[in-house]
Formats: C-alpha cells, sequence, structure tokens
C-alpha cells in the first residue's frame, strides 16, 4: 500500500499543525515524516507531511475533498496530496553537453528515482547513440529562430502525447518560450554554472579564470519566462585556487552540476519542494 504526502501553504495561525495531525490520526493514518517550516517575516506556513495508507479509513480518491471540508477551508489552505506509487514520468532534453545527461541516465538505470524516462528531446544528434544503449526513444528536433515556434509546437505535442510529468534540462541550450514553459508551470527544472550574472556566454570558465575567482558551483531551479531567475531548488560550491587552469574549473564545475541536477529531481520526485513567490521551500 502506498503512502499519501501533503504540501501545504497558508497565513499562519494557531492550530495548524494540530489539525492536520488530528485529520490524518483520526482517520487511522500514521505519520511517518512531518516538517513546516514559518516565513516570520511574511507569516506564512509551509508543511510537508506523509502517513501511510495501510489503515486510512479515507478512500485516497476522497481524501483531498475530506481534507478541504474538515481542515484547509478553515484556514484557507492551499495544498496538494500526491502519493509514492505514483511513478511520475520525466522528460530530458539535452543539446550537446553530456555530463549531466550521462549522470542522469546512470541513476535512472540503476532505479534511484523510481521514476520512468520515456524520450529525450533534443536540437542535436549528438546524444541519440547513448539514448538508444538505454532503449530510449530520441527526438531529433533541430531548432532556428525562424522555425522555433512550429518546433515548440511539435516538442509540446511529443510531451503530451507521452503524459509527461516534468521536465528536466540537461543541459538544454535554448531558451523556451513563455509559451512552452506556461504548459509546465514550476515542473521544469534547469542546471547552469553558478557565474551568472557575472560570467554569461559560452565559456563562463575561461572568463572566471582569467578573472581568478576562488569558488566555482553550479544552481538548479525551475524555469521561468525570467531567464535564469526561477525559483533556486538547489546550490553547491568547491573552493578553487590559481593552481587550478580551465580544464580543471570546468571539470570541477560539471561535477557539481551532476550533483546538484540529480539532488533537484530527487527532492522533486519525493515531494519535497514548495514553490512560493519564485522562492522555493525544501522539506529535509
Amino acid at each position: 500500500m502506498s503512502n499519501a504526502i501533503m504540501l501545504i501553504h497558508c497565513s499562519d495561525s494557531k492550530g495548524i499543525i494540530l489539525s492536520v495531525t488530528n485529520f490524518i490520526s483520526n482517520h487511522n493514518g500514521n505519520i511517518v515524516d512531518l516538517d513546516q517550516h514559518v516565513d516570520i517575516e511574511r507569516k506564512i506556513f509551509f508543511m510537508r507531511v506523509e502517513w501511510t495508507l495501510n489503515d486510512f479509513s479515507i478512500a485516497r480518491k476522497n481524501i483531498s475533498k475530506q481534507f478541504n471540508s474538515l481542515v484547509a477551508h478553515k484556514f484557507q489552505m492551499h495544498y496538494t496530496i500526491h502519493f509514492r506509487d505514483e511513478k511520475l514520468r520525466m522528460a530530458l532534453m539535452v543539446s550537446k553537453m553530456g555530463h549531466c545527461f550521462n549522470d542522469i541516465l546512470s541513476r535512472y538505470k540503476t532505479g534511484e528515482w523510481g521514476i520512468e524516462i520515456p524520450l529525450i528531446i533534443s536540437n542535436h544528434e549528438n546524444m541519440e547513440a547513448t539514448a538508444k544503449r538505454f532503449d530510449i526513444p530520441y527526438y531529433h528536433i533541430s531548432i532556428t529562430k525562424q522555425s522555433k515556434k512550429a518546433e515548440e509546437r511539435k516538442q509540446l505535442q511529443i510531451l503530451s502525447d507521452h503524459r509527461i510529468d516534468f521536465v528536466v534540462l540537461a543541459r538544454y541550450m535554448q531558451i523556451l518560450s513563455k509559451n512552452f514553459i506556461d504548459h509546465y508551470p514550476n515542473r521544469i527544472i534547469n542546471i547552469h554554472h553558478s557565474f551568472l550574472p557575472a560570467f554569461p556566454g559560452s565559456k563562463p570558465y575561461h572568463s572566471a579564470h582569467e578573472r581568478g575567482v576562488k569558488i566555482i558551483g553550479a544552481s538548479s531551479h525551475f524555469v521561468t519566462e525570467d531567464l535564469d531567475a526561477g525559483p533556486i531548488i538547489g546550490q553547491d560550491v568547491a573552493h578553487v585556487s590559481h593552481k587550478d587552469s580551465v580544464a580543471d574549473l570546468i571539470r570541477k564545475g560539471r561535477d557539481i552540476e551532476n550533483v546538484v541536477l540529480s539532488r533537484a529531481i530527487w527532492n522533486y520526485v519525493n515531494r519535497r519542494i514548495l514553490s512560493f513567490d519564485n522562492r522555493t521551500v525544501i522539506f529535509e
């Protein structure tokens, strides 16, 4: 039997935790994980709670309706309910750089996330052989400035046909349109080096090396219309020094990108991310 996971946010007030936990225990649910946070400045309450459904007295299709009636309506809560046995379907989009792409496929093969990857979309053919080794359909859709709208329509149709739940950009080097993003709000995860905006462009590690940076890093975030400024999911850094060459920076930077992106996927799949006002709460 599956567990249920609920993500909640609302204005902070007394009795929220008690009301939520009573709802679960009164219907024979056993809470196995609970985390909460209060934004003191804005007085917003955030919560993630997971409980077993083995003996839960409410059918899963009725949980939302019952919770809304008994608890959520009183506190004017925003909430979502998810179930552990629902296997999410993730689309992977990639261009020419393969480090994040290969890392994701390796983790996918070991079953680390318990997800499905029904397809890969790319604007280049470079990664097709790798996709074939993993027996994942590969859609090569070349994009030009003139064809962008039409090609994005093709991509969206493919994603819809395969019932995709969320999208991961594994160094997909194309800017997605507002129309594309609106189809998957807070469901497109991107990764980039953390030199932005100081060192933009195609060779950020070269620029950073010339400036003698002392740390390098990576950021994962949800994609929004505001380029590379969506809600941040995770970040990490590594210390570097004058002894490191450009090649060293690139190698270390790519390692960080792999780890930060994989953590973001894990947090998303396990429903540990709650987005609010272009920020995220990441429940431990």
